[in-house]
């Protein structure tokens, strides 16, 4: 066997893929167990195309896509690095979430995220995607294979994944915020002026 390269196919049916495509159905499985361990419902689903498909279209979507992306070693080695990542990451909230319940939950992380300052929020999740970026990149640098380049930039892939939907999560909370408080200002004037009085602005804000 011709050794793997970054640009390698191999043939549909062949030793090779069955043994990725078996790898990829694992890894996407875990990932899908995890969430619906933690979300049955989807309400704490970060991705937004997972909520649009609903548990009806996300496993034959997920089939589909895995028997098709095996064929093509390099981004299925990657896709299944991402996929245990995030699979952990959910594992190790999902008690939580279930006990507490999904509204209950994202409501008592919202207050979280509301009551602490953004610079530290910011720089903690700095922290948490970056640390992981470098392991992906040290990965990366060193590895001489087709399966540790994919593990690398898998790991890369997963922390910028996590920085993304964080900070849309944080994007939408703040619009949702400014959105109710137009709402409050347009329905109850008297009241929000009543609240400026009590709490005034620094100038210049």
């Amino acid at each position: 066997m011709d050794p793997l390269t970054a640009d390698s196919f191999i043939s549909f049916g062949s030793r090779l893929y069955w043994l990725l495509l078996i790898t990829l159905l694992f890894c996407r499985g875990m990932d899908v167990l995890s969430t619906r361990i933690a979300t049955p419902n989807l309400v704490l689903e970060g991705n937004p195309i997972a909520k649009l498909l609903g548990w009806r279209w996300l496993l034959p979507v997920n089939f589909a896509f895995c028997a098709t992306l095996a064929a093509w070693p390099l981004p299925a080695i990657m896709l299944g690095t991402m996929s245990l990542l995030v699979a952990a990451r959910n594992f190790q909230s999902a008690w939580l979430m279930r006990s507490m319940g999904e509204e209950a939950y994202r409501e008592w992380h919202i207050r979280r995220i509301q009551e602490t300052r953004v610079t530290l929020y910011l720089f903690c999740l700095a922290g948490e995607s970056g640390l992981i970026a470098i392991i992906g990149a040290v990965i990366i640098l060193f590895g001489d294979s087709v399966v540790l380049l994919g593990i690398g930039w898998g790991t890369v892939g997963y922390a910028g994944a996590v920085a993304f939907y964080i900070l849309l999560a944080r994007w939408r909370l703040r619009r949702a915020s400014i959105s109710n408080a137009r709402r409050a200002a347009t329905e109850n004037p008297t009241l929000v002026s009543a609240a400026l009085r009590e709490h005034p602005q620094p100038e210049g804000k």
